[in-house]
């Protein structure tokens, strides 16, 4: 391909990115002669870099660093990268389950998706990836890191993880195919626990059969606990329905753009399918975009209570813009910011998350390592001879895993604890 060919492409995609006025010739002078340095360089490097690049690659390298220098969410998807982003909306992917961005040139985890390999690794929201198998991050591009996590399933990978308190370590990590049930649910003391890990095309399905299934079980439960902690995020049209879920009418989201005019605005529609029962969302620093939408419209409404710890802060809109190269079957990509994200009651959750009501740090009770005393243990109690020395041992022997975890959840205790007492609140005062 000659080099003016490849510099009219680019000129084309530069017009198309950022469209200006026919008036506006000093605009348009000044916009050419940066392209007309642009062939410059690119002609330059064609000629002289150490090894010999592609034109494609050294295009695709452009448009990448074109976008990833705007804001870490932006960025150029290859063929590639664009057939797994379409997977990854559908529920199902290959890598190791974590939602990451760049920041001061290290891979940060925003969050590990859980029952995925990183998640099973220990990887925690807040982790710094320095190193990927035997290569420093520092200096790649998003894109480039991502390229070096994937793989085939089977294979294993070493990163290594800067960690705030510890010195860096490595982690072996074996990839896999990840299936992603976004919706699990359980019964604790008859209130309906509900664990979303992430917004894809089945999040608001499995949502509503997880409800039916806890009414039909409980005919009357006390309330729901929503957990979407490490929750990553995802759709934009799941996380408003999924908070539709809960809500009678109002506001939901709004996206505000460029332009202040290009509001968009999204609404509830349909009937709190859990009947206005007391209802507690929990959050922490892995809670991020879909998540935090969902738990700032529902504090905003005042139809649940947040608690945990600060959310992650990611309130942006990245619009999905195929293209087509040369009239090929596959396509490419960009992932452009183009709007941020503002609560019903008009805060933008970019770059400072959701602020819980109740401020909840994770913790474990230390009580549980110690035998709890009553009057029966106490010699010569009237009862103690009814009581049984291995009760505690035997109790504990039949936990199931949901209860073990529950034992040393301190944030998920505590919102169990809320929905009772408003509950018990809500019957006194009735």
């Amino acid at each position: 391909m000659k080099l003016n060919k490849i510099i009219k492409n680019i000129s084309i995609l530069f017009i198309f990115l950022y469209p200006f006025s026919l008036n506006a010739s000093s605009n348009e002078e000044e916009k050419y002669r940066y392209l007309d340095l642009f062939g410059q360089v690119f002609d330059r490097v064609r000629s002289s870099y150490v090894e010999e690049v592609s034109d494609k690659e050294l295009i695709e390298k452009a448009i990448d660093g074109m976008l990833s220098g705007l804001d870490p969410h932006s960025g150029y998807m290859n063929e590639e990268i664009w057939q797994e982003m379409q997977l990854d909306t559908k529920g199902k992917f290959g890598g190791l389950g974590i939602e990451i961005t760049m920041e001061e040139g290290f891979v940060k985890i925003i969050s590990p998706i859980e029952d995925t390999p990183a998640y099973k690794a220990g990887l925690l929201a807040g982790d710094f990836i320095i190193q990927i198998d035997e290569t420093p991050v520092f200096g790649l591009t998003l894109n480039e890191a991502v390229e070096l996590m994937r793989g085939e399933k089977g294979q294993p990978i070493i990163v290594t993880i800067s960690r705030e308190g510890a010195e860096p370590f490595d982690v072996e990590i074996i990839r896999d195919y990840i299936n992603i049930r976004s919706v699990k649910s359980e019964i604790i003391d008859d209130i309906g626990y509900l664990r979303i890990t992430s917004f894809n095309e089945q999040t608001e399905k499995g949502l509503i059969e997880a409800i039916k299934e806890i009414q039909s079980t409980t005919n009357n439960p006390k309330g729901y606990v929503l957990d979407v902690r490490s929750n990553p995020g995802g759709l934009l049209s799941q996380a408003v329905k999924v908070t539709d879920i809960f809500l009678e009418r109002g506001e939901i989201v709004s996206t505000r753009g460029r332009d202040k005019k290009d509001i968009k605005r999204y609404r509830a529609k349909q009937n709190d399918k859990t009947l206005g029962k007391p209802l507690v969302v929990i959050i922490d620093g892995g809670s991020a975009s879909a998540s935090e939408i969902v738990a700032g419209a529902l504090q905003d409404h005042k139809r649940a209570i947040v608690v945990g710890t600060q959310s992650f802060g990611k309130g942006s809109v990245q619009t999905i813009m195929p293209f087509q190269v040369n009239n090929s079957e596959n396509l490419t990509g960009i992932r452009l910011t183009t709007a941020r994200y503002y609560t019903p009651s008009g805060k933008s959750i970019q770059g400072k998350g959701i602020t819980p009501d109740i401020i909840i740090e994770q913790g474990e009770f230390e009580s549980f390592d110690f035998k709890t005393l009553s009057e029966a243990d106490l010699k010569d109690s009237l009862d103690s001879g009814q009581t049984n020395v291995n009760q505690d041992e035997d109790s504990k022997k039949m936990l199931t895993e949901f209860e073990k975890r529950l034992e040393i959840d301190y944030q998920l205790q505590r919102a169990i604890d809320l929905v009772k007492g408003i509950s018990l609140y809500n019957l006194r005062d009735n």
